[in-house]
């Protein structure tokens, strides 16, 4: 087992201080400071991944320590293997020290936002929204399906992008090609789904299902369609244990869905309140942390290994 490699990591999880950088934007997990393109062309970003985590739309008091360097790592392996598909927004892994191994230089895009969300099985929102409707985003789905159950084929299920703060809201195919434009819409629901098809491929063949994945594109200047902030990571996707999937039953997740589970089943916190959730007990942050690792050994091939 990898021992913890974020002792440099502040304790508020943010690198503002640490960084002699223009801070431009600071999301849940990723911070993105002012920065030169490698060959002093003109201006990018650095993107830095903190190790704080999210869920229910709230940032948590607790860190995962090496989280952020385990995200911006397996992002860059699968970068590597989409390249045939759609480009990316990296620019380079030559970052300041403080980062290093946790943060990219990236390209300035005009971010499309909607979150474009592809699910080859039934759960999370979808599920709910399967009780009820017997549909999720517009789309039909057969009678009789259960927590778990794989679709008869992928299916495209955008959200809105909300502010900071707010919550993302899933929309049907028609409502997100009204506010991108439908020449847009289909590229990018074309992209989201061969995506997927070769990730769910790649992680079957390692042990893994990958139940559902979340992407965000970008524009360069002259139109072209760009993969940016992360990729199938843990934090983006829900991965489950093949060897014990079950639909309707048992979903070992290797991914934040279990910081998911110990808020809505053991912690006492009331969902519905609008209070912040309290603070992850240590024993659930090193579990957390150690799907964080196994699903990139799993992935990868290889263990991780702090930078």
């Amino acid at each position: 087992m990898v021992e913890p490699g974020s002792s440099s990591v502040p304790s508020l999880g943010s690198f503002a201080d640490v960084l002699d950088l223009p801070l431009v934007h600071a999301g849940k997990v990723r911070e993105l400071y002012a920065y030169d393109r490698p060959d002093g062309s003109g201006d990018a970003l650095l993107m830095v991944a903190t190790d704080r985590i999210s869920a229910f739309d709230f940032v948590l008091d607790s860190l995962v320590p090496d989280k952020g360097a385990v995200l911006t790592q397996l992002s860059q392996w699968w970068f590597a293997q989409l390249g045939d598909i759609v480009d990316n927004h990296v620019l380079s892994t030559d970052v300041p020290e403080p980062v290093r191994g946790r943060a990219v230089v990236c390209e300035r895009l005009e971010m499309v936002p909607v979150e474009c969300v592809a699910r080859g099985y039934l759960t999370g929102s979808g599920w709910l929204e399967y009780q009820r409707s017997r549909s999720v985003c517009g789309v039909p789905l057969p009678e009789g399906l259960v927590d778990g159950s794989r679709l008869p084929e992928p299916i495209f299920t955008p959200a809105t992008k909300a502010a900071f703060g707010e919550h993302d809201e899933n929309v049907d195919f028609e409502t997100m090609a009204a506010s991108t434009g439908l020449a847009l819409a289909e590229r990018l629901r074309d992209l989201t789904l061969a995506v997927y098809a070769r990730a769910e491929e790649v992680a079957r063949g390692r042990g893994l299902v990958l139940a559902d994945t979340k992407l965000e594109f970008g524009r360069r200047p002259d139109g072209t369609i760009v993969l940016a902030d992360e990729v199938l990571t843990p934090d983006s996707s829900r991965y489950w244990d093949a060897a014990t999937w079950e639909p309707g039953g048992r979903l070992d997740a290797f991914d934040k869905q279990f910081i998911r589970n110990w808020l809505l089943h053991d912690s006492g916190w009331d969902r519905a309140s609008g209070e912040a959730p309290p603070p992850i007990p240590p024993g659930v942050v090193a579990d957390t942390r150690e799907r964080y690792l196994q699903a990139y050994a799993r992935l990868t091939g290889t263990e991780f290994a702090p930078a």
